[in-house]
């Protein structure tokens, strides 16, 4: 995406108009086509647009249902739709750590189509200094909440305007504890109020039957599953710290 293009977009207030685009605009295979570190097929793809709010060009990362790898502990074909389940989070808490996500078909068929956020490859959470510490606490939280089991280093990247994002969220909302992250700096810390709140929020959110949150979550996750995202909730607010370290593997591999 070019520099004119990119300063089209502003998030978190485009958000709906960038939902739009990624759901309607005509696709096809970016120049770059498969990202080949990923274990599941995924494309770099770009989208044109019709609207004329709209750059001409939005790159967006494509990962088709079918081109999943089956897992042993997660349902085949699962995984784009936890994607989804992540970003709904991510905007319920309204931490904007999950890049817009929409569900579509596309050139392989039903999938998540994520907004590409231009950044430098070579900068990870390892190259991090503590002026992202604020945002490292919602995505240590965020982690939690959604038990992810796949937090690389590699998957917490800084945009262009020095926003920190986090990506691939596909091995998530399991009923088992599997939390497997690099970021264990809270690890034990108090939980500040400002983020107990939205937390909070959040529960409420997911709990009430009838609420547009956990209607959309209730498509795309099993009900277990969805109960045992209120547990985790309920104890995150209960003990008010950050998780500690556990038995079994609490580090992904590679961790980068």
């Amino acid at each position: 995406m070019s520099d004119s293009d990119a300063n089209r977009i502003c998030l978190p207030q485009d958000t709906p108009r960038v939902l739009r685009w990624l759901a309607e605009s005509r696709m096809r295979e970016a120049q770059q086509g498969a990202l080949r570190w990923s274990s599941n097929s995924t494309f770099l793809v770009a989208l044109t647009p019709e609207a004329a709010d709209a750059p001409p060009t939005l790159f967006a990362v494509y990962k088709p249902q079918r081109g999943e790898r089956p897992l042993w502990d997660f349902p085949d074909g699962t995984l784009c739709r936890r994607e989804y389940a992540a970003f709904l989070v991510s905007q319920a808490l309204g931490w904007q750590i999950v890049p817009p996500t929409v569900l579509r078909d596309g050139l392989r068929g039903f999938g998540s189509v994520q907004l590409y956020i231009a950044h430098n490859a070579e900068v990870n959470y390892f190259a991090l200094d503590e002026s992202f510490q604020a945002p490292l606490m919602k995505i240590a939280a965020f982690d939690y909440v959604i038990n992810n089991a796949d937090r690389k280093g590699g998957h917490c990247i800084v945009g262009e305007d020095g926003h920190l994002w986090g990506i691939d969220h596909g091995i998530g909302f399991h009923t088992a504890p599997k939390l497997r992250t690099v970021i264990w700096d809270f690890a034990g810390e108090p939980i500040p109020d400002a983020l107990l709140a939205d937390l909070e929020q959040l529960y409420c959110d997911v709990e009430a039957a009838n609420a547009p949150l956990r209607h959309a979550l209730s498509a795309l996750l099993a009900e277990s599953e969805i109960n045992a995202l209120l547990a985790r909730l309920r104890k995150l607010l209960q003990r008010r710290e950050y998780p500690r370290p556990g038995p079994g593997p609490n580090y992904p591999w590679p961790p980068v």
